[in-house]
């Protein structure tokens, strides 16, 4: 194990107990010891859900380790059972009840409840948190559509005649990015064809509804992270078909269309008056965008999907691409080999943020932590995919998929781009006696000329030399020093990684050390003849 201060997913029981508070009619009995609570809070605070989730913690102290660790298990499973009746139960350990190797699966079986009780095998230790989602869904899924499996050879019957294509909607969870409103957004579009909604799971969800599943023409797959493994085991018993194309973006939202009305053999229509991101990216505020440089790192679905926005649709140029889902590595380098660059396959949050300082990108789109990495190297960035914090649970509408979600993804995407831009013509003037902080607001009067000249100048934050990524690379040491970094940032923020690269070529290529004031003009005559 690698101690860290972030971590991009939680263990695999946190991914069991997004599925569990996803559902209806779920408990979860996890056993686990004093202070695993915490999880609650990704729920209630972060989530900001107004019930905590359908947990039953066993909460053994240090003292009951050398007792019967079990039996308290067995009791919280009764009490449950008891308390909250729910229509199936389940059963599990926590990374650090994990060691103890009290089996809660065959406890519980043990107790012959009449209800389904799922046991999940979550191997902490090598597994993580959308590995854990994944699992309990397709448990679930086989626990209670299982019984319904045609017999081998009968196949699937056909759909009775006039009736509509119908489809499921799996994927979505809780504590997901986006999620709840991606729903809105794909129910819009399968309504729009005509396509019947059976199930949506497990969002929502209880497991009678599970047990329908295999009554469905084909099923949709929003978050191959979370649905792939299901949807595998669908196909497979009932012969229900599954979407690929995940509708982020204005041409994945298309080739989605396409894709469902193939498999619901119906016409391909979609309703595009709503959408405004096309129009925006083409216009005269968005031309000087083109081209700008861009690295992205997040979940393997929408690291993919955000490559594909980013160069076909806003015209930017992806100059790194990665994700810490490790289970979509080959997916993640295939895409990755599409723009040309090399996959950053890691769950190590300190080498993606070396990688984001080697290429110094215009923009990061990325996860939370990215977007502390990026303000650390005065990047500008949007998050678009999980891990996420409270500001990423909005309460208004909020997609990324679909229509509108192609036109939430502009906004949140440039956004930081034009602001940065304001942040920058602001720090142009910080030295004015008109802008600094001390002055008195424009629209309060003229300051008198004694209070004018009392303001003291605002003084630019120190910045130490700074070593460049290029040591790291085996190349000589570059170091700027704080005058060439002050007057680095004077330079507009969208060529002023431009600005730093050539200027470190300059340096390297004359053996030069210490990157000086006179170093980095040298370096733009040099590169302006």
């Amino acid at each position: 194990m690698q101690l860290a201060l972030w971590t991009y997913e939680g263990p695999p029981h946190i991914g069991a107990m997004r599925i569990a508070t996803a559902m209806q009619g779920v408990h979860y009995v996890l056993h686990a010891p004093q202070g695993d609570t915490y999880a609650d809070l990704l729920f209630t605070m972060i989530e900001r859900r107004d019930r905590r989730p359908p947990v039953t913690y066993t909460t053994f102290q240090a003292r009951d380790l050398g007792g019967d660790t079990a039996g308290l298990f067995r009791d919280a499973v009764l009490e449950a059972h008891e308390r909250f009746r729910p229509q199936a139960m389940l059963v599990g350990s926590s990374c650090t009840a994990e060691l103890i190797q009290d089996d809660p699966g065959g406890l519980a079986k043990t107790l012959g409840l009449p209800i389904p009780v799922v046991p999940l095998e979550l191997p902490a230790y090598q597994r993580k948190e959308n590995w854990g989602a994944a699992e309990t869904f397709y448990q679930l899924v086989r626990a209670c559509a299982g019984p319904h499996v045609p017999k081998p050879g009968t196949g699937r019957a056909p759909r009775a005649e006039g009736r509509a294509p119908s489809c499921n909607i799996l994927g979505a969870t809780a504590l997901g990015f986006r999620h709840r409103d991606d729903l809105l957004e794909v129910r819009k579009l399968l309504l729009a064809l005509g396509v019947e909604i059976r199930v949506v799971a497990p969002w929502g969800a209880t497991p009678a509804d599970l047990a329908q599943l295999g009554e469905a023409d084909f099923n949709v797959v929003l978050y191959p992270e979370i649905a792939g493994q299901a949807a595998a085991w669908l196909r497979r018993s009932f012969g229900q078909p599954a979407t690929t194309v995940v509708p982020i973006g204005t041409g994945a939202t298309r080739d989605f269309v396409q894709e469902v009305a193939r498999l619901a053999g119906l016409p391909a229509t979609l309703a595009e008056e709503a959408l405004r991101a096309p129009w925006y990216a083409r216009s005269v505020d968005s031309t000087y965008l083109t081209g700008k440089r861009v690295f992205i790192f997040g979940d393997a679905t929408h690291a993919i999907a955000a490559a594909r926005v980013a160069a076909e649709e806003m015209g930017f140029e992806v100059v790194g691409l990665g994700s810490y889902s490790r289970e979509f590595g080959r997916e993640m380098r295939a895409a990755a080999a599409l723009h040309g660059v090399e996959a950053l396959i890691t769950d190590d949050y300190l080498e993606v943020e070396a990688r984001i300082a080697a290429l110094q990108p215009e923009l990061v789109l990325g996860t939370q932590m990215e977007r502390h990495v990026a303000k650390r190297l005065g990047i500008p960035c949007a998050v678009i995919s999980a891990p996420v914090h409270v500001q990423d649970f909005p309460a208004r509408h909020s997609p990324q998929m679909g229509i509108e979600g192609a036109n939430v993804l502009f906004d949140s995407w440039v956004h930081p781009l034009m602001m940065g831009l304001e942040e920058h013509l602001l720090g142009m003037f910080r030295e004015d006696f008109e802008f600094n902080d001390a002055a008195q607001p424009s629209h309060l009067g003229a300051p008198s000329q004694s209070g004018r000249e009392a303001a003291p100048a605002a003084q630019p934050m120190p910045v130490p030399a700074a070593e460049t990524p290029h040591s790291a690379a085996g190349a000589p040491l570059l170091a700027w020093v704080p005058d060439a970094e002050k007057e680095l940032r004077k330079i507009p923020f969208f060529v002023r990684g431009k600005a730093r690269r050539n200027t470190e070529k300059f340096a390297q290529e004359r053996g030069i050390g210490t990157i000086t004031v006179e170093t980095l003009y040298d370096a733009k005559a040099h590169f302006s003849r």
